[in-house]
């Protein structure tokens, strides 16, 4: 996606898709629903080398941004994500899927495969989008795009 791309909420309101560190945050504060500048950094340091000023820095560019808000608590700011989960997902993979692949799904999955081996339940639920997929009405011919 370009930097014009951005996630839209359904409210002719669009944001633009966050990077790799805003989307590490943005997935601490889907899990938590909200959280103080600490607990973002306890979640991330556990994964990221990374300081609680930096976190701090960047939910405030974040804010800044729009992709998170904050509610005060006392002297403590708790951010909450203003995208959801989902949305944010399929925006960032319908990028990748034109940026990379050109839209091929098949050669997305090939390469998502040869990355990394799925477990028993994921090639279950595969299989089970792959059926969903070929009964769909909606589902486009091959060959066109």
């Amino acid at each position: 996606m370009s930097e014009k791309d951005q996630t839209d909420l359904g409210n002719g309101h669009e944001l633009p898709d966050p990077t790799e560190r805003e989307l590490a945050i943005l997935k601490v504060l889907w899990d938590e629903g909200e959280a103080s500048v600490r607990r973002v950094y306890e979640r991330l340091r556990e994964e990221l080398p990374i300081v609680q000023n930096t976190v701090q820095a960047f939910l405030r560019t974040m804010e800044t941004k729009g992709l998170v808000t904050h509610r005060s608590e006392g002297r403590t700011f708790l951010y909450r994500p203003v995208m959801q989960r989902e949305p944010t997902s399929q925006s960032l993979v319908s990028g990748l899927l034109d940026r990379v692949f050109d839209g091929a799904v098949d050669e997305l999955v090939e390469s998502a495969l040869s990355v990394r081996k799925p477990t028993r339940d994921e090639l279950t639920r595969l299989k089970k989008l792959v059926a969903d997929a070929e009964r769909d009405d909606t589902a486009q011919p091959e060959g066109d795009a």
